[in-house]
């Protein structure tokens, strides 16, 4: 399919996945980009073809089918009968078919009512997952800070000193004596337990040095989304201090975190003492127990003013408490990118895994990385 196709294909989508959305559906960008997907494969005037791709990609649930149904005949074939909520003061109408589609234009247009008529726009999600965060407008971080909330950043299960019934594992004598009880006095249904999985701690380590700065506001949301998902995360940011914003990142609103870890960070895009914070972290958190048999993640481009030596220690010691050391630098996207400065070229001899961390993309590498995944699927370097 040309692209020329491709683009008002994509459009109608986009403004298909909206009314879903007014009309209660959770029809979410992903699902609108893999409908958009489908629909190039397929013939557009087929109705039977468009109905169940979007039936396919779009509804999550059996509940579903009938909004969608209604809401396939308002869009696509012109029917009446839909009620959904309409933005105050401005009346929309939506009377589209797949033959009288064609590319916005620039001023607005009205339809025989004298209403406004839809404009079409559309977020190219796809673009948007590899786009580096410096490039990004202000209306592409708000799309991406919705992306980062489905980010789930979960450790690698670990067995834990717990213990939860089980059909097969260490015997129960306790609950098979208990059951004994209730048949005189005869184990006739033997009791098992095994230990308990549950996810490592990730500790989260974000340089907000001014080296940083292009790329620290976005890391710092992606912080929020993973410390508010509920799952074992800590957070910290380094400076020329180190300061813990695991509090302030715990509220769901995320304007309302960042507000808190703005107050909290005192040291915002100023020099950097790398080292010398990352042994603060070892001496202080580390070895009490945060970073023992956690997932340790520092998110810096590795600049650092102070003595390497000091850096490098401190990571030695971090890589033989923790389970895995990650280490995110935004630089490493650069094309012919060498870790030449001192402090990253420190620090990489105790590195499990080196990823980028400049886009969405990256992020979700990060993410499968922190959850076990092979070092060969997620692109590891040193």
């Amino acid at each position: 399919m040309s692209s020329e196709t491709a683009l008002p294909i994509l459009r109608m989508a986009v403004t298909f996945g909206r009314l879903l959305r007014r009309a209660g559906l959770a029809a979410v960008p992903d699902r609108v980009v893999s409908f958009a997907s489908a629909l190039e494969e397929l013939d557009v005037t087929n109705r039977e073809d468009v109905y169940w791709a979007g039936r396919t990609t779009l509804c999550s649930r059996p509940e579903d089918f009938e909004m969608y149904e209604r809401a396939f005949g308002v869009f696509w074939e012109g029917k009446q009968g839909l009620k959904v909520p309409s933005p105050p003061q401005k009346k929309m109408s939506i009377t589209l078919s797949p033959d009288s589609v064609q590319p916005p234009k620039k001023s607005a247009e009205s339809n025989e009512a004298g209403h406004e008529a839809v404009k079409l726009r559309y977020s190219p999600v796809d673009i948007l997952r590899r786009k580096d965060f410096a490039d990004c407008t202000p209306e592409e971080f708000a799309e991406l800070y919705r992306l980062m909330a489905d980010i789930n950043l979960a450790g690698a299960m670990k067995r834990s000193r717990r213990l939860e019934p089980a059909h097969r594992g260490r015997h129960d004598a306790r609950r098979t004596l208990r059951g004994a009880m209730r048949t005189g006095g005869e184990p006739i249904r033997h009791r098992y337990r095994k230990a308990r999985d549950r996810p490592r701690r990730v500790v989260l380590l974000l340089d907000v040095s001014g080296s940083m700065a292009t790329y620290s506001r976005a890391l710092l949301r992606f912080m929020h989304a993973s410390v508010a998902s509920g799952e074992p995360v800590e957070a910290f940011v380094m400076g020329t201090r180190l300061t813990r914003v695991t509090r302030e990142l715990t509220t769901r609103n995320p304007d309302r975190a960042l507000r808190e870890a703005s107050k909290a960070i005192e040291d915002w895009s100023g020099g950097t003492r790398l080292g010398d914070t990352v042994k603060e972290f070892v001496d202080v958190w580390g070895q009490r127990g945060m970073a023992r048999g956690a997932v340790v993640v520092v998110l810096s481009d590795g600049w650092d003013r102070g003595e390497v030596e000091v850096l490098a220690d401190a990571m030695r010691r971090i890589h033989r408490l923790a389970h895995k050391v990650i280490w995110v630098n935004p630089l490493k996207a650069a094309p012919g990118y060498q870790p030449l400065a001192r402090g990253m070229a420190a620090a990489l001899p105790y590195v499990d895994v080196f990823l980028s961390g400049h886009n969405f993309e990256s992020l979700q590498e990060l993410a499968y990385a922190v959850a076990g995944a092979s070092d060969d699927t997620i692109g590891r370097s040193r």
